[in-house]
């Protein structure tokens, strides 16, 4: 990045890189027909658009939900819209292009597999997905996506998790919609959403 652009500039390229990478990499799969669901920051950042976009987040990653019958077409796809295809630290990411770091990638969550083996729930399918605006990319469907931010529980799924509460897209009904340890996991952060 040339050193003359602003600081403010280089902000407002960091959240237009990864909206560019998150759109075509979707656009790419459409085209080929493979079935996908964003996942991550980017689809609670769907979701918390439907009802205030103040309250979006910006995020770094870019996570797609994919079934691994489906990794070789995705593959191909991605690879035509530039895309490189690694498997990094047990995972396989697409960088955006033969230069890019791992944080410039798209980063591939297996559906139906745990993430980690320690983690209580597998990754929903890409049935489990939705369109929250006409026209726009399939992201996970609400349910799932909670219950995906529960099975991981970092510090960044619990804030994406806040992030839902805040706007009200979840509440206080939700935690009887999980098995346990879900439903404790959820019903902590509505106990304490500040800690």
């Amino acid at each position: 990045m040339p050193s003359n652009i602003s600081l403010l500039d280089r902000m407002v390229l960091a959240v237009e890189r990864v909206r560019d990478r998150l759109l075509r990499a979707a656009a790419a799969l459409e085209a080929a027909g493979v079935p996908y669901a964003v996942a991550g920051g980017n689809a609670v950042a769907a979701w918390v658009a439907t009802v205030d976009t103040a309250a979006v987040r910006n995020t770094q990653d870019v996570d797609i939900l994919l079934r691994r019958d489906d990794l070789a077409a995705a593959s191909e796809a991605l690879e035509k819209a530039g895309f490189v295809r690694r498997h990094v630290a047990g995972m396989d990411i697409f960088l955006d292009g033969p230069d890019a770091k791992a944080r410039d990638a798209v980063h591939v969550v297996l559906a139906a597999e745990r993430v980690q083996p320690e983690y209580p729930a597998a990754a929903p399918d890409v049935s489990e997905s939705a369109r929250p605006g006409e026209g726009q990319i399939c992201v996970l469907a609400l349910e799932a996506l909670v219950r995906m931010k529960l099975t991981s529980f970092r510090r960044k799924d619990q804030v994406h998790l806040l992030d839902l509460l805040e706007v009200a897209l979840i509440g206080p009904d939700w935690p009887a919609r999980f098995e346990p340890p879900l439903a404790q996991r959820l019903q902590e952060l509505l106990d304490s959403p500040q800690d």
